[in-house]
């Protein structure tokens, strides 16, 4: 079996990154964000990208540096407010964006990565969320039927990962990485170590039969979204 591990992030995407994909993309703020395989998709200038994400980073961040490249046409999403430049594109008309509620999103990347190509939701009745949607009922309560979503690619990070593409992360930075992976046709994933031995099959987050690609991140740094400090109490 070919290997899955590539020398870097701009080896592994190089050959797969194209213009008008959908790419769905792990992190939750700057929290477990694929930073090298972002820089990477940036560098390949591939434009006309539809990006699923909770947030799109912030600005010179994250998902921002794409938005900064004018890479993106389209966003699905659940929270956009920390990033300047997100909101004058969608303000004047450049960038078209579809509100996901947090735990939609969730679903249906899992959905999609499950096989499962729609599903009903209570979540948005009555709401634009509902527009042009389906709708039913069932034991008197009103749904709407929302999507899986299928990427053509998608970008996660991990903190331990192995060989086969298997993938563990660490406390917060989980979010939506596991879903993300599962959603994709192609998926690569950065970890920030990589064992030489075979994950503890009772400790694996992501299955490896979920992960293409993998690369050992190249850039340690983690950025901090916010940060909030008090003056220290004397004893």
């Amino acid at each position: 079996m070919a290997s899955k591990t590539w020398n870097s992030a701009a080896e592994a995407i190089a050959d797969v990154a194209r213009d008008g994909m959908t790419i769905a993309v792990g992190g939750f703020g700057l929290s477990g964000i694929p930073h090298n395989l972002i820089v990477a998709l940036r560098d390949t200038g591939v434009k006309d990208l539809t990006i699923v994400s909770n947030n799109m980073g912030v600005d010179g961040k994250g998902l921002g540096l794409l938005l900064e490249n004018q890479q993106v046409s389209k966003v699905l999403g659940s929270y956009v407010g920390e990033n300047k430049l997100f909101a004058e594109q969608y303000l004047s008309g450049t960038l078209e964006v579809e509100f996901v509620p947090q735990g939609t999103l969730a679903e249906r990347l899992r959905a999609g990565g499950s096989g499962i190509p729609a599903f009903y939701t209570p979540t948005g009745v009555g709401t634009p969320i509902a527009e042009g949607k389906e709708e039913a009922e069932f034991d008197g309560k009103r749904v709407i039927l929302e999507r899986g979503i299928v990427a053509d690619l998608a970008l996660v990070r991990a903190h331990t990962g192995d060989s086969e593409g298997n993938l563990r992360y660490r406390f917060t930075a989980k979010n939506f990485n596991p879903l993300v992976a599962m959603s994709g046709r192609v998926t690569l994933a950065e970890v920030e170590h990589l064992s030489e031995d075979y994950l503890d099959p009772e400790r694996i987050d992501t299955q490896g039969v979920f992960v293409q690609r993998l690369v050992v991140a190249e850039d340690p740094v983690k950025d901090i979204e916010q940060r909030t400090v008090r003056t220290r109490e004397a004893v």
